[in-house]
């Protein structure tokens, strides 16, 4: 995995989403539609960041999270480190009567997490996160945690593939998960693991299905209100891609350059760099099984 981790350890190529419809970065569809509404929840609300690109679609979500009528709320991914941007997510907050209790990060990339620190420090609150790189004054999350504020529950899942450390947060009194980037609004997203990754798309589908999750809340781009159905499409493709793989490989392709060039041979040529970051993981899953 030594080229996936490299090119996510750089907080601008981080940005970089692959598109599952029509290939790289979903036809480049943040570029070409105008800004789509995010929706939200009874508990949630996301105000997105004025970072709009065709990799990052209209923005990045940021989430505030609330019981009705609570004192204090949860902040989910403070977003770049943009002053305007936070200080408008504070004074939503405060707007409503409430301070922020705890902020959370799904994960450590540039676009979710660059302006953690400066907004924990305007909101006077600690931030959490998997990894400790990105923790200021809060403790550690994991796999089973329950965070609770004023009466809100939220509880934590791992689910690794986008990146190591990548958590998924799940509301039960909304019926709703918080994915960041393991699921996004549309299009689909870049890895560094693909058997961690597609692990966690298989248990997200799975409690989806037993726990009739009615609500996707994503990193990026619009609330999915067919969660299985969204979860089925993102496995789908990348099955269809792997075999589309694993077939360039079987008939010669050695390196991931050789396998876009095959695969992704209609898609315009600047996308390409992208490509083969998600070539190379497919390619060391594949390679692994055999």
């Amino acid at each position: 995995m030594k080229l996936a981790r490299k090119f996510l350890a750089d907080p601008a190529a981080s940005l970089v989403m692959m598109g599952s419809r029509g290939g790289v970065v979903g036809r480049l569809a943040a570029r070409k539609l105008p800004p789509a509404a995010v929706g939200g929840t009874e508990r949630a609300t996301a105000v997105r960041a004025p970072n709009p690109s065709p990799m990052t679609l209209e923005g990045t979500n940021t989430w505030i999270l609330a019981e009705p009528g609570a004192r204090r709320a949860v902040v989910v991914d403070p977003g770049p480190n943009d002053g305007l941007h936070l200080r408008k997510v504070l004074g939503m907050v405060r707007e409503r009567g409430m301070e922020v209790g705890q902020v959370l990060l799904t994960h450590g990339h540039h676009d979710h997490a660059a302006g953690a620190r400066r907004f924990g420090r305007l909101a006077k609150a600690p931030v959490r996160a998997l990894d400790p790189r990105h923790r200021h004054g809060g403790e550690g999350l994991t796999e089973g945690d329950v965070v609770e504020v004023d009466g809100l529950e939220i509880r934590v899942w791992g689910t690794p593939g986008h990146t190591d450390d990548s958590l998924s947060f799940w509301l039960p009194g909304d019926q709703a998960v918080l994915t960041g980037d393991t699921v996004l609004g549309y299009g689909t997203t870049v890895v560094s693991s693909l058997g961690d990754y597609l692990g966690s798309l298989d248990r997200l589908r799975e409690h989806s299905a037993e726990n009739g999750v009615g609500h996707i809340l994503p990193g990026h781009g619009p609330v999915l209100k067919d969660p299985v159905k969204a979860l089925d499409t993102y496995i789908d493709h990348r099955r269809t891609r792997l075999k589309q793989v694993q077939d360039a490989m079987d008939a010669g392709a050695s390196t991931p350059r050789e396998v876009v060039e095959i695969v992704y041979a209609a898609v315009d040529r600047s996308l390409w760099p992208a490509a083969e970051w998600s070539v190379q993981a497919q390619m060391e899953y594949l390679r692994g099984r055999s």
